[in-house]
């Protein structure tokens, strides 16, 4: 005798089905207006960024003046022009010099994916397949309008460069308020808002706030030690563009997993180019090398799992973030996931039902006599 469907269960589920569709409909137009409002107020939201990424990075510094007995607005007028002294220094011996020699380092990647497709057409590959030389040839000419735009906009755009300028601005003036008064932000937070949000949100800003000044110190710590490590390692081989290769290393490291790849690719690119096969081999060795020590000694030493992301949450994280909003949203991918995670976490903690062992153990602890 065969079982048959129950006609109650199967409405049931289909209304509950019903329900949570409706819901995760709602959930999903509310994060697209969301979104929609981000992309409004962008260039409020941008320099609001970049400032909170800055203050991460000086923040330690403010406070070690201020349990030294400096006044706030003391303390956070002396870091930001540190800041700023540190900023044009930067500028003056490395982003003049990278810059000087942009072009030559895109021309140097063209030509290393020139030879890798010449070298896979012949022995002992002997790749004949049209598409894979069509696709070798979409990536040269991806690369040079690449460079070729961002010469342009260099030269041409003047707007880009007056927004970049009023965004530093910004960011600069809102860092030295963060810094002079960030530790009062919390308690007037909490007294502007009703009922639990006054508790619940400010213990979710300051979870937020440590993730992401985690994430921000020790990438940028990360990222120096892969810049100088692999720019010694090229230096040493004798391969051209030592300091626009670094600071392409460093820059990348902010985007996790994806940003070490496209350097790691880069600078093999150019060693193969002008130093031949062999120097390339070296310097794929002493990337990788570089690499699986910041993986499996830097990162975890430094970081201590504080982002509590999966990488292949990292990866898909990067990913999307890229499609959505290109190279700003690889940068931003992995601390806005980073910043998601902990609004969950808090939502679990307060969620979770207490379990049946700690309510007996607390009838029990009750009943027993004083």
């Amino acid at each position: 005798m065969s079982d048959t469907l129950s006609s109650r269960k199967a409405a049931s589920a289909l209304r509950t089905s019903a329900r949570v569709s409706a819901e995760l409909l709602l959930v999903l137009v509310a994060a697209a207006v969301a979104l929609w409002l981000l992309g409004r107020m962008w260039s409020v939201i941008w320099p609001l960024i970049v400032a909170l990424f800055l203050t991460t990075l000086t923040w330690p510094v403010a406070s070690y003046l201020r349990q030294r007995g400096w006044r706030p607005a003391l303390a956070a007028s002396l870091v930001t022009v540190l800041f700023l002294v540190a900023a044009a220094g930067i500028v003056a011996l490395i982003a003049v010099p990278v810059a000087s020699q942009s072009g030559e380092l895109g021309d140097g990647v063209v030509k290393g994916i020139q030879r890798l497709r010449g070298w896979a057409a012949g022995p002992p590959l002997n790749i004949g397949d049209a598409q894979i030389t069509g696709a070798f040839d979409a990536a040269v000419d991806r690369v040079q309008n690449s460079v070729g735009s961002a010469v342009s906009t260099v030269v041409t755009g003047v707007s880009t460069v007056f927004s970049g300028l009023v965004t530093a601005v910004l960011a600069l003036f809102l860092m030295f308020f963060f810094l002079k008064d960030g530790p009062r932000f919390l308690p007037w937070l909490a007294r502007q808002l009703p009922g639990r949000l006054a508790t619940d949100v400010p213990v979710v800003a300051a979870r937020g706030w440590e993730t992401l000044g985690s994430f921000v110190r020790s990438q940028a710590f990360v990222g120096l030690l892969d810049a100088v490590f692999i720019g010694l390692g090229l230096w040493i081989v004798g391969v051209p563009l030592v300091l626009p290769l670094a600071v392409l290393t460093f820059v990348s490291a902010f985007v996790p997993i994806v940003g070490a790849l496209f350097a790691g690719l880069v600078a093999v690119l150019i060693a193969l180019v002008s130093n031949g096969l062999t120097d390339a081999l070296i310097v794929l060795a002493i990337i990788i090398v570089v690499q699986q020590l910041e993986g499996n000694v830097f990162q975890p030493m430094i970081q201590s799992r504080s982002l509590g992301l999966h990488a292949a949450v990292v990866l898909l994280a990067v990913t999307l973030g890229g499609s959505l909003a290109g190279v700003v949203g690889s940068l931003l991918a992995v601390p806005a996931a980073a910043l998601l995670a902990v609004v969950w976490n808090y939502l679990r903690e307060q969620l979770v039902e207490p379990s049946s062992g700690t309510e007996t153990d607390g009838a029990t602890t009750g009943a027993a006599p004083s």
